[in-house]
């Protein structure tokens, strides 16, 4: 039986954010339990709204990012609406912001003047390259910095560059932003420590390059870098999709001089091919890629893609199914352990996957995404606003 109370319950996270990096670290914090705030501008609101209409006529970013947090409305242009932020502000946990460079401290929304104010606040600012530097006003999207971090070339096929699939410089700078924040809050909070906040800067840059340690270090020192591949490994053979007789792919992957013999024998049918002097070593494989290829789509192209995948499980050689967006919502593994929930929306109930990590002490929580400001009125009496007050400043375009 799980308990009910979340490692964050009680804390509260106020969040200037838009896009995908900001809300995807604070969405995480309110997965936790975490009171999360999201500042939006009146009317459109977070632009991420816009992207597209794939989720019931909701965008598939931000229905994905923004679920259990509470919009809030206001034109920060407006003195009237940065009061309200800054009233916010003075008994919040955590303010996170990844608005453009320099925009949140030409509002007095700076570290210094914050902490002035509520010492116990940890600011977390996200940036494409971090708060100085001489790339410190450069605009960054998530393809750019894709670009800067050399993620573009180690991926693709030697001909052309790709970039990834999904939103990669942004998922690595949110989840660096959402361990940063929970590192603080136990150094804040941990016995005997001073109870004050942090100030975490976050870059974009940094955060890819991080992920980029493998290929750095393989080109270290002026070392040639790993080639591009396409699916396959860049230095490990056979590694990679290959195609079966009835047109499904498998990813298939060898790690060792044990498997590449059982694979011989059970997966391919072909002992002798194991002591092949041109495949006897995995840089031999590696070596002479193109014509192993030839001999395992001839092997495999008489069998279906079930076949396949049986005889590399006979094998104990690791293995899955290329799948497609409709194979992952239709995963047999996640639908065995349960890991879809119904939360609600504008629109109505939609599944979203449970949060990684399944823990034996509480559940997750789940609850709905917002509508631009929906809980405007609902916070501005939280603070004291009388419906008068609320009316005005609706009627002045502050909220």
């Amino acid at each position: 039986m799980t308990n009910q109370t979340r490692p964050l319950d009680g804390i509260t996270v106020i969040s200037l954010e838009h896009a995908i990096a900001a809300p995807f670290c604070t969405r995480q914090l309110a997965d936790l339990g975490a009171r999360v705030i999201k500042v939006e501008r009146p009317g459109a609101g977070d632009f991420a709204r816009a992207y597209d209409q794939r989720v019931d006529g909701m965008a598939s970013h931000f229905v994905w990012v923004n679920r259990s947090k509470e919009s809030l409305t206001l034109d920060l242009k407006q003195p009237a609406a940065l009061a309200v932020l800054r009233q916010l502000l003075s008994t919040a946990d955590v303010l996170v912001q990844n608005l453009a460079p320099g925009a949140s401290a030409r509002m007095g929304l700076g570290f210094e003047e914050l902490s002035a104010v509520n010492p116990k606040l940890i600011v977390c600012d996200i940036s494409g390259y971090g708060e100085d530097g001489p790339y410190r006003d450069k605009k960054a999207y998530d393809l750019l910095i894709q670009s800067e971090a050399g993620f573009l070339s180690v991926t693709g096929t030697p001909e052309e560059p790709c970039k990834s699939g999904n939103s990669m410089a942004d998922i690595a700078a949110g989840m660096y932003a959402y361990t940063s924040i929970l590192a603080a809050l136990l150094q804040r909070d941990k016995v005997g420590g001073s109870g004050q906040g942090a100030h975490i800067d976050v870059s974009m840059l940094e955060s890819l390059a991080e992920w980029m340690g493998y290929p750095m270090y393989y080109a270290y020192d002026g070392a040639p870098p790993p080639p591009r591949s396409a699916a396959a490994h860049a230095t490990i053979y056979p590694y990679g999709p290959f195609a079966a007789g009835d047109g499904g792919t498998v990813m298939l992957g060898l790690q060792n001089e044990r498997e590449w013999k059982v694979f011989c024998e059970v997966v391919l049918q072909d002992a002798a091919l194991a002591t092949d002097p041109r495949f006897d070593s995995n840089a031999r494989r590696n070596e002479h890629r193109e014509a192993l290829k030839a001999i395992i789509l001839g092997a495999f192209g008489r069998l279906t893609t079930a076949g396949v995948l049986a005889r590399l499980d006979e094998a104990q050689i690791a293995n899955a199914r290329m799948n497609d967006m409709a194979g992952l919502w239709a995963h047999p593994q996640l639908q065995a352990r349960q890991r879809w929930q119904n939360v609600g929306s504008p629109v109505g109930d939609i599944p979203a996957l449970l949060p990684p990590g399944r823990n034996s002490r509480f559940d997750y929580r789940m609850d709905p995404i917002p509508a631009v400001g929906q809980h405007t009125d609902a916070l501005l009496t939280e603070l004291g606003l009388g419906s008068a007050q609320i009316l005005q400043l609706r009627a002045e375009g502050t909220i």
